[in-house]
């Protein structure tokens, strides 16, 4: 835990929640009143409280200090590879007529008008082309 405090590259959080642990280390003596150890590391005492249950459910410093990291990302991704494949397909495929290429726009119409590929806007067709790589001529 000293580590994380005096290296300087850990995140603000996690130095502060190792500066609790280290007030609430019973092996370094008597352990101070939880108010007191809120006090004199400037910080409210819900945050004590629950450093502290995290240590004792984790029994790891790292899980007690660190963020627990997401199960699932906070939006589902509107591309998936089917979708990018779909548009790419359709980027590759020749333009309709009176067009003699695709552009971005043309694109995000057409994508419309697909059933099983969600609206996507003519930036984000952009980036699955530039990311795939496709020339659209």
């Amino acid at each position: 835990m000293r580590q994380v405090i005096g290296s300087g590259r850990s995140s603000a959080r996690s130095i502060a929640r190792a500066r609790i642990l280290l007030a609430l280390d019973e092996s370094s003596g008597v352990v101070p009143v939880r108010t007191q150890v809120a006090q004199r590391l400037d910080a409210s005492g819900d945050l004590v409280r629950s450093v502290a249950e995290a240590f004792t459910t984790y029994q790891d410093v790292d899980l007690a200090i660190g963020r627990k990291s997401r199960v699932t990302p906070p939006v589902e991704p509107k591309v998936t590879g089917d979708v990018e494949a779909r548009v790419t397909a359709l980027a590759c495929s020749a333009p309709p007529e009176g067009y003699s290429r695709w552009s971005l726009r043309l694109l995000e119409k057409h994508v419309a008008l697909l059933d099983d590929v969600p609206g996507l806007d003519h930036s984000t067709i952009g980036r699955v082309l530039k990311r795939g790589r496709s020339s659209r001529t």
